[in-house]
């Protein structure tokens, strides 16, 4: 098994270490970093001295990670991917790492000053014989170079939008006196931005850290407007009107990283739902198509987003097959919708019902891995799948003989976890580049699988697939295996889609599904 897979396998383990550094500042994902760096390594394939230095610092890293020193394990994944791109470790490159910009807010009202804290997760070795300065300015947002995760360079440098002054007389040791900086926003246009701050030895650039912000006028009232309206509406309806809110509160909190949010369209989408619901109307009820609703997950006190599409040949008076996506690490609810799948125009021209649930976490790995050790993160993501099932379930006519379940990548790692925990609920299955253990196929079978995978996969190796479609054989299980000759990890997806559905189309169970928890 390659340190990749190794990686997927334990990545919710990792991020339990990393809990408390959460900040709204939005580090690079520990769990994606160390999946970038394990690429690169895999792509790279050191020899000679680099291969000496990789190994050994692949040492520090493992020690660092067993000790919980999460700082340490940024500053070696950023030295390694440094390494990796030819490039040598410096004592400036180790300084530039070790700054971040954190705030109490991601979501910014300018109305009101904005305080934000220039400090470093871990020590540098470099030697600063007086106190440094530092710059800060409002820039338009600017993604890191492709691979590198946001490490082993400068914080990225975009457009000029506004000056936020200069600060003198800054601590050389910036976790023992972290540099406050009150920042005036006004005047400012909605929309998404970089907070960079530069630090300098006189003339001598050290390096930079960069937070990114979203501004938004009226963000406070509009908050607090959805909140009270929220009380006033069905209790079905509630999620879907408090859900703004409550995710800017919990990006605000460091729970969660800011991703994709178009906060404008979020507060328009609750208006309208506060706006049907006044007039007496659910805009959920017959809606058919490509959309989102929400709901609280009790277990974690937040609201979960799922989306949906609903053929527009549903008619409830019929049941309609079901599949569950779920997408792989680093994505969101919205990833197994994306053009790259396909998946929704053939939802539509079979009439099926597709839900892709966000699984908690962007890396939550929908549930604990045999033999790993108890994971709140982990448990959480399989509930929310699970709890997402039952309410689709309860709002559309579903044909209980035809629900099927997806996922790519992690996602189809996933898959196989959720078909094991609950063998009773799946017609068939379709996991794409994914990875499990072949001693849980006992559970799931006598469910007809479908397993795709490209031989030249770099992130999660084919053989992975190979030993569960291997099992399933040995149990007399049904299995269709689509090995891609030169297929990569993400590229073999979206092309046979058609296919997994076509088997999805011959497959459903022989008799009413009993629910069973495990």
């Amino acid at each position: 098994m390659t340190k990749a897979i190794r990686f997927l396998m334990c990545a919710a383990v990792m991020l339990v270490l990393n809990a408390h550094v959460a900040l709204p500042q939005a580090l690079p994902n520990l769990s994606t970093l160390r999946l970038s760096y394990n690429v690169r390594k895999g792509t790279v394939n050191p020899q000679g001295e680099l291969k000496l230095k990789i190994d050994a610092l692949d040492r520090e890293l493992a020690e660092a990670t067993r000790l919980g020193r999460i700082g340490e394990v940024r500053r070696l994944l950023a030295k390694g991917l440094t390494l990796l791109g030819g490039n040598e470790w410096t004592d400036v490159l180790d300084f530039s790492n070790s700054l971040a910009a954190r705030a109490d807010r991601v979501f910014v009202d300018p109305g009101r000053p904005y305080a934000v804290r220039l400090e470093q997760i871990y020590s540098p070795s470099i030697a600063l014989e007086r106190a440094v300065t530092a710059r800060a300015s409002l820039q338009t947002p600017r993604a890191p170079q492709p691979g590198l995760a946001g490490v082993g360079t400068a914080a990225p440098v975009g457009e000029l939008v506004k000056d936020l002054g200069a600060f003198d007389e800054v601590s050389r040791d910036l976790r023992e006196s972290p540099l406050l900086m009150e920042l005036d926003l006004s005047g400012v246009a909605n929309g998404a931005y970089q907070i960079h701050v530069d630090v300098l030895d006189g003339d001598r650039p050290l390096g930079s850290a960069a937070l990114g912000v979203v501004v938004h006028a009226g963000l406070d009232a509009a908050s607090s407007r959805l909140e009270t309206e929220a009380a006033r509406v069905p209790e079905a309806l509630r999620a879907d009107v408090l859900f703004p809110a409550d995710y800017v509160r919990n990006v605000n909190r460091g729970r969660i990283a800011r991703g994709a949010f178009d906060i404008a369209k979020e507060i328009a989408d609750a208006e309208a739902v506060v706006a049907a619901a006044k007039a007496g109307k659910d805009p959920f009820a017959a809606r058919t198509g490509d959309f989102k609703r929400h709901y609280l997950l009790k277990a974690a006190g937040e609201i979960m987003p799922y989306r949906l599409y609903v053929p527009t040949t549903y008619n409830p008076g019929r049941p309609h097959p079901l599949v569950v996506a779920l997408h792989g690490l680093g994505g969101t609810e919205d990833s197994m919708f994306g053009q790259n799948y396909g998946l929704v125009p053939q939802a539509e021209r079979r009439s099926y019902i597709v839900v892709a649930p966000l699984g908690y976490r962007v890396d939550g790995g929908y549930g604990v891995a045999p033999g790993a050790p108890a994971n709140r993160r982990a448990q959480l993501s399989e509930q929310d799948v699970m709890e997402v099932l039952q309410r689709v379930r309860q709002q559309y006519t579903i044909d209980e003989n035809r629900i099927y379940l997806m996922g790519h990548s992690l996602g189809a790692i996933g898959t196989w976890r959720l078909a094991a925990n609950y063998p009773n609920i799946w017609a068939a299955l379709g996991p794409i580049a994914g990875n499990g253990n072949p001693a849980t196929m006992e559970r799931m079978r006598h469910i007809p699988q479908i397993v795709v995978h490209g031989d030249a996969d770099n992130v999660v190796s084919v053989n992975g697939s190979r030993a569960m479609v291997a099992e399933l054989n040995k149990l007399g299980g049904e299995v269709k295996y689509i090995e891609v000759p030169g297929g990569g990890h993400s590229d073999i997806a979206g092309p046979n889609i058609p296919a997994i559905l076509d088997f999805f189309d011959t497959h459903r169970k022989s008799s009413p599904a009993a629910v069973s928890a495990r």
